[in-house]
């Protein structure tokens, strides 16, 4: 029978390579069996609105939010994925620092 030796280069470049594999297995986000709801209740007590998940219409239910801003703000999420923060509302036509402040303590991601 022969017997396997490893050199402790090798030995050193296979961990290594194992490591480097489940460090980016940790960074894999996997898809969720299902939506996350429009409302949500926040650590603090008060409702959230998901942005990730409300219509056009759940988000047109926001104070200073009118129609033509809610659909921007769905257009922009299908066209370029899922919010991760709420800040990102900032990158959508029409919201402004102003506007987004207000809207900071009712909206959220999930």
């Amino acid at each position: 029978m022969k017997q396997f030796r490893f050199s402790a280069r090798r030995l050193a470049a296979i961990t290594l390579a194992v490591l480097a594999s489940l460090a980016a297995l940790a960074c894999v986000r996997l898809p969720r069996d299902h939506a996350a709801p429009a409302k949500f209740q926040a650590a603090e007590g008060s409702v959230h609105t998901n942005i990730n998940t409300a219509s056009a219409q759940e988000i047109e239910q926001l104070p200073g939010v009118g129609k033509v801003i809610a659909e921007r703000i769905v257009a922009y999420r299908e066209q370029h994925g899922r919010f991760r923060r709420p800040e990102e509302l900032l990158m959508v036509d029409g919201v402004s620092d102003k506007k987004f402040r207000g809207l900071r303590s009712m909206v959220g991601v999930e």
